[in-house]
């Protein structure tokens, strides 16, 4: 239920912030605007200032005239902007058998539909802008000031690419590496669609790592294969009517000692509490700056009833940004991201890396949306800012149904200085449409087989 009421929320923020662009756009330009709609489909509920609010779609032949119909329909994956005299994903063509009437898309001059077909894409950009720099003016930036590996897991593909627990990683691909920053840049940004070559430090040693291209590309739809040193094992809930809660632990408790045993991560706390079951077992704990003594028995399965994660407790460097530094900031963020999609796509393409290790659906961004939420507000938005520049990228590509294909269209007509037959828009847009179902069709599959 949290995945699907977030990828609603998500979602919907990210349409109506498109669909606007368009919207205002058109507006702007002197176009009228049928059908202002979030999701596909029937027509569930909306307004016009004709018939007013109604559950519902409205009768085939209504016509609202200068009016907008601002509904909302029962497929809740995107959302359109019904403009008069275009043809678009609705298909509609019955407006060709008439001479164009001023208000419409087609009556305007190039620069005016370039302008009314970019405006979604520059309204998600503008989106983007405005979290990044509001994160980077009231946050700025923390920088994990470490290149020291936690405890790494059997079977796992860091343990596959030959890293041990608490290494230091001491460069990548013969860069140096100073920070956790550099070693996500280096392994996910920097080198995507290479091999690697990670040198450590290991118990006084300097050991080289060889790291297969495929193996970064697989784990990285997951989540980031290191884990971090320097942390504790943290409580980010208790079960209702569990071991833990009858112990009193709370949510925000970190585990110092076990059985006597200091914990230094997640693993080794769900180690001690598997290995005791239906065992006591005494436990020092830290919540806020006080130090708890307690103990829990653990259940007949090896379990308390607790989610547990790793809260990292090592030096951390803060970098706080002005005004105008964290504009130019968000700005800079902005073009790596959208270098990195790019070499991304033209790594696809070239057969580097696997398209379902780079593209995800609902299902992914459903999954994605619950955990950043779960994480805090400003992990959420920053989530919501990098699903905004995605959609901004991919809807700008020059290919039919998308805006990026409206745009070519227009410039096409434009050196023309005519209209392409309907027939031919209409040939474009089943082509496009079929093509895009289909690789939706793949993309959730994949999401599902995943999981």
């Amino acid at each position: 239920m949290d995945y699907i009421i977030y990828f609603a929320i998500t979602i919907g923020i990210l349409v109506f912030v498109h669909e606007a662009g368009h919207f205002l756009a058109a507006k702007i330009a002197g176009m009228r605007a049928e059908v202002f709609a979030i999701g596909y489909g029937r027509r569930v509920l909306g307004y016009n200032k004709i018939t007013g609010f109604s559950f519902g779609p409205l009768p085939k032949d209504w016509d609202g005239g200068e009016y907008t119909d601002y509904r909302v329909c029962l497929l809740p994956l995107g959302g359109y902007v019904k403009i008069s005299g275009m043809i678009d994903e609705s298909f509609d063509t019955k407006f060709t058998k008439s001479e164009p009437k001023p208000y419409e898309f087609r009556a305007k001059s190039t620069p005016k539909k370039l302008f009314v077909i970019s405006a979604g894409v520059m309204m998600n950009l503008t989106l983007t802008i405005l979290i990044l720099w509001g994160i980077n003016f009231f946050q700025g930036k923390q920088i994990i000031d470490t290149t020291d590996l936690g405890y790494i897991q059997e079977d796992t593909p860091a343990a596959q690419a030959g890293f041990q627990s608490y290494d230091k990683i001491l460069s990548i691909n013969n860069k140096e590496i100073n920070n956790w920053e550099d070693v996500v840049n280096n392994l996910l940004v920097q080198n995507i669609g290479r091999d690697l070559t990670v040198t450590v430090l290991r118990e006084d040693e300097v050991v080289e790592l060889n790291i297969p291209k495929e193996l970064i590309a697989e784990s990285a739809q997951k989540s980031f294969m290191l884990p971090f040193g320097h942390t504790q094992p943290f409580i980010s809930e208790v079960m209702k009517n569990s071991p833990a809660e009858a112990a009193g632990i709370q949510a925000g408790d970190i585990f110092l000692e076990m059985n006597g045993i200091i914990v230094n991560n997640s693993q080794e706390a769900i180690a001690i509490i598997s290995s005791n079951k239906e065992q006591e077992i005494a436990l020092v704990i830290l919540r806020d700056e006080d130090t708890v003594t307690t103990a829990v028995t653990s259940g007949y399965d090896g379990k308390i009833g607790i989610y547990i994660a790793d809260a990292y407790t090592g030096p951390i460097k803060y970098e706080t940004f002005g005004f105008f530094r964290s504009f130019e900031e968000s700005i800079n963020n902005i073009g790596q991201i959208t270098v990195l999609t790019f070499t991304m796509l033209k790594n696809v393409i070239i057969g580097n890396v696997e398209f379902d290790q780079v593209f995800g659906g609902p299902v992914k961004i459903a999954q994605f949306a619950a955990k950043s939420a779960d994480t805090g507000i400003i992990s959420f938005l920053y989530f919501l800012a990098m699903l905004s520049l995605s959609l901004a990228i991919l809807n700008f590509l020059p290919f039919p149904v998308l805006d990026g294909g409206h745009f070519v269209i227009i410039i096409i007509e434009g050196i023309m200085r005519r209209e392409l037959p309907v027939k031919v828009k209409i040939a474009i847009q089943n082509f496009g449409f079929i093509v895009l179902l289909m690789l939706m069709a793949f993309i959730i599959y994949s999401d599902i087989m995943s999981l």
